[in-house]
């Protein structure tokens, strides 16, 4: 309960007591307490001029004021006093002991009760399921940090250096505003953080309140938005207000594209109209206030591409940082500080590990420190070994091993050779990732083995050549099958897919087929989300184009089968062999089966 509705009880509480009191000083002020056998004399007398009589009290009147006193009041001991009364004449009422300050007090004093145990017993389970907070509907909900609360710094931040030099802009100005008000320039209203999820934008942003010590204001841009409308702009006011107050400052809206998201042409109806009024109240507030106070706006987002065009022009959100994955080196710098208090054998290097997650955010590298750490301990292990790494990366990309899904011999037999397909294409074909491990063991996602390769460095550009060599080791495992049975199986679904979209990429975005031409006829693909069903590429070429980029993937796919069946055509012996040692140990290295080591001696050098 805030100090508003304690005020508000704690006048009401005032009010009646002041009632009573004032009842009790108005009531004795002329009263006067007399005995029964007083009573009884001035009635005989005939001082008194009137009576009320209640169940325990006769309260009455004087004919002239007795000391002062105009009333008086005494117990009722004798129940037939009524004759005496007649007797002398004197004027006789009847009376409950009730009064009003009585009857009102009954009816408040059990809504008060019930008030208070709402607010004290039920309130907080009314907010946690949403009935509640309708007083404080228009309040903002942001989090309040100070610089102790956030427990983050640039040094809890690794593999984002060019980020944090653009930050460490945000930190000094905050720390000393005069600095660049110098030369006239000020510092940019709102900074948005644009990256993959997982890369590390909310981390980056405690941590920029961190250095800077100032208060953190943290939302999410989805609690702005409730069912009714006007709360959205209310709250934004709110959360303005708050920080022009705590200047200097840190807004950070976490989800922006929840309260950003490009606003229609069409007029929405119920939420719609609640959306646009939020982010219009956003944009006015962003327009409203003067950077020169001390407020700095950090937003996040890995979405920038939905975000209405209004929201990221000059003046509102002036500059993006780009948080994106980490190459080698970050992820390098990223795993030693999620090793920090982690035990780990000698054996451990940290380039190792880097080397076998090409593509792993900050958030995976930080989870595969913690299932390594999981796996040694299951196993009563003191230290974390490489192997315990490297079975860590095996359940995050591949799912945890299902050794209860028993195969049939026969089943088991073609998966050997069809992993070993895998590999020894790898082995043979010159840019391919060198062969790291290959297994036999089902998997919880589904697959019933598979084979890991590892970059020997980060690649930013392809070549058309070692795009084909990508299909040809896709292909290894088909090839294999239709050697050694005569025939495949659908064991190679996911191998279909993967070399299905490098081909038609190919063809349709890198413009590397003669026939088709180079020109771009789909467009790029959203990569950070990833592209589910019903989101297929917009189409923009006619029905005769559209066969002959079927017939070029077609034709790439072929060819890079063909490649595949003849490379293993020539190391017949290594593939049979292969797959019978693969049958016994189940999971094998190039350490354990020398074939493969050849990966290595034909890899380019870095």
């Amino acid at each position: 309960m805030d100090r508003k509705h304690t005020f508000n009880i704690g006048y009401v509480i005032a009010v009646m007591v002041f009632m009573a009191l004032f009842q009790l000083w108005f009531g004795y002020r002329d009263l006067a307490s007399i005995s029964y056998s007083d009573l009884i004399r001035y009635v005989a007398d005939g001082k008194v001029a009137s009576v009320t009589v209640t169940e325990t009290t006769i309260q009455g009147r004087f004919s002239t004021p007795l000391d002062g006193k105009q009333y008086f009041v005494t117990n009722r001991v004798d129940p037939n006093m009524a004759e005496l009364f007649e007797k002398a004449g004197v004027q006789i009422t009847g009376a409950t002991d009730s009064n009003w300050l009585t009857t009102i007090l009954s009816w408040v004093l059990p809504t008060l009760l019930f008030f208070g145990l709402w607010a004290f017993l039920f309130r907080g389970f009314a907010n946690r399921q949403g009935m509640g907070g309708l007083i404080n509907i228009g309040k903002s909900k942001a989090k309040v940090y100070l610089e102790r609360k956030t427990g983050v710094t640039f040094e809890d931040v690794a593999g984002v250096d060019e980020a944090k030099t653009e930050l460490q802009e945000i930190v000094s100005f905050l720390r000393d505003k005069d600095k660049y008000g110098r030369l006239g320039a000020r510092i940019p209203k709102g900074i948005l953080l644009v990256g993959p999820p997982g890369t590390g934008k909310t981390l980056m942003a405690r941590a920029v309140a961190g250095e800077a010590g100032v208060p953190f204001f943290s939302i999410s841009g989805s609690e702005f938005v409730e069912m009714f409308v006007g709360v959205g702009a209310a709250r934004v006011r709110d959360l303005f207000e708050q920080a022009r107050q705590a200047a200097p400052c840190i807004i950070f809206i976490d989800e922006l594209d929840a309260l950003g998201r490009a606003r229609s042409p069409i007029a929405g109806y119920g939420g719609g109209d609640e959306k646009e009024q939020t982010l219009n109240q956003l944009l006015s507030e962003l327009d409203g206030f003067d950077p020169r106070v001390g407020i700095v706006l950090l937003a996040a987002t890995n979405r920038p591409e939905i975000l209405d065009p209004a929201l990221l022009r000059a003046g509102r959100f002036d500059r993006q940082v780009v948080l994106d994955r980490p190459d080698r080196k970050g992820r390098e710098a990223i795993v030693r500080v999620h090793m920090t208090n982690v035990s780990t054998a000698p054996e451990v290097r940290v380039e190792d590990i880097a080397a076998i997650t090409p593509g792993f955010t900050g958030a995976d590298l930080a989870n595969l420190v913690n299932e390594a750490a999981i796996v040694a301990t299951r196993r009563g292990a003191d230290k974390v070994t490489m192997d315990d790494f490297t079975n860590a990366v095996e359940r995050i990309v591949a799912g945890s091993e299902r050794k209860s899904r028993l195969l049939k011999p026969q089943e088991r037999e073609r998966v050997a050779f069809h992993e070993m397909g895998h590999a020894l294409v790898a082995s043979t074909t010159r840019s391919a990732d060198p062969v790291h491990k290959v297994s036999i063991i089902p998997r919880s996602i589904g697959a019933l083995g598979y084979t890991m390769q590892r970059p020997t460095e980060d690649r930013f550009l392809i070549t058309f050549g070692e795009l084909k060599d990508r299909m040809i080791v896709l292909m290894g495992g088909r090839a294999a099958e239709q050697i050694i049975f005569g025939e495949v199986s659908t064991g190679a679904a996911d191998d279909l897919a993967k070399v299905t979209d490098i081909a038609r990429q190919c063809v349709t975005r890198f413009g590397m087929d003669e026939v088709v031409g180079q020109a771009v006829l789909e467009e790029q693909r959203l990569q950070w989300l990833g592209d589910g069903p019903g989101a297929p590429s917009r189409r923009d070429y006619s029905e005769a184009t559209a066969r002959e980029v079927d017939l070029a993937v077609r034709s790439m796919i072929d060819q890079a089968f063909a490649s595949a069946k003849e490379l293993l055509s020539g190391r017949i012996a290594d593939l049979r062999a292969g797959a019978k040692l693969l049958l016994e140990k189940e999971t094998l290295t190039p350490d354990d089966f020398a074939p493969l080591r050849r990966a290595v001696e034909l890899a380019p050098a870095a």
